[in-house]
């Protein structure tokens, strides 16, 4: 049983080896690959896939510990996104996405968007694909070929980095990302749409820490009276709901341009 409990642990470590990266970020590439989101790649990857499945990985935690300055934050105001710390009893759910061997635009896509913007390293996880329940919006497999894991390529943020934020009370984190935007949106929607992924795609998900910030999210946002559809981004269609409450609504604005008319009686 020790040998065996020894041959386990070395394969976990063998899973966290960093990739060697090349030129500018880029990874040389043979064959499909996957890649494995926990955060805004989950319901916005942004690159071309052949097929994604939802599942965990093992060792783990998600943590709204990485700050951000480009994409929900600035530099006077950073946001704060997801991350992963090391945690043996942890797991995080997320959807990991296969990359063929002739998209050559994927890797740079997310080098820039992860490693340069945001202060991440690759690393190689043993990803553990949720039985049963997938997507393969471009295969015909059958779900039988998902039932085994599989190694996924995985970005995480050192502590090291200077965005890095690191820990706070959730109260605090939740007011942060309250207040935060950036260039693709506020800071509450990257945490909401995350929310709203897991419950949506894998309801019996645990996230305590995911869970709990929006719940204070949704209080502070309600109790300022900040309207959490705006940061959402869905302004337009408020606008437009508005504009057709509008057509339906009685105007007696030109009334006053109706000339007066003179009523005379004609007897017969």
């Amino acid at each position: 049983m020790e040998n065996q409990k020894e041959n386990m642990d070395q394969t976990e470590n063998v899973s966290r080896i960093p990739i060697k990266i090349e030129h500018e970020g880029e990874m040389l590439r043979k064959e499909p690959f996957w890649v494995f989101g926990y955060g805004s790649l989950c319901w916005n990857p942004g690159f071309d896939y052949q097929q994604s499945v939802t599942g965990y990985v093992k060792g783990f935690s998600r943590r709204f510990w990485q700050g951000n300055t480009t994409h929900r934050g600035t530099e006077t105001k950073p946001g704060r996104v997801a991350t992963l710390i090391e945690d043996n009893e942890g797991v995080t759910w997320g959807k990991a996405f296969l990359i063929a061997a002739e998209n050559k635009a994927a890797l740079p896509y997310l080098s820039t968007r992860e490693c340069k913007l945001g202060g991440y390293r690759i690393y190689t996880v043993n990803f553990h694909p949720r039985p049963c329940l997938f997507s393969s919006p471009s295969s015909s497999s059958s779900s039988s070929d998902f039932q085994t894991d599989r190694n996924a390529l995985l970005y995480i943020a050192l502590p090291e980095n200077r965005h890095w934020l690191g820990a706070a009370p959730l109260p605090d984190i939740a007011k942060q990302i309250l207040e935060c935007h950036g260039s693709s949106g506020s800071n509450a929607e990257y945490l909401l749409k995350l929310a709203d992924f897991m419950r949506e795609e894998i309801p019996e998900a645990l996230d305590e820490h995911l869970f709990s910030l929006e719940r204070l999210v949704r209080k502070f946002a309600s109790d300022m009276r900040i309207c959490l559809k705006t940061l959402m981004g869905e302004k337009e269609e408020i606008k437009e709901e508005q504009k057709q409450e509008a057509r339906v609504v009685p105007s007696f604005q030109f009334a006053s341009r109706v000339p007066d008319k003179k009523l005379r009686c004609v007897n017969m």
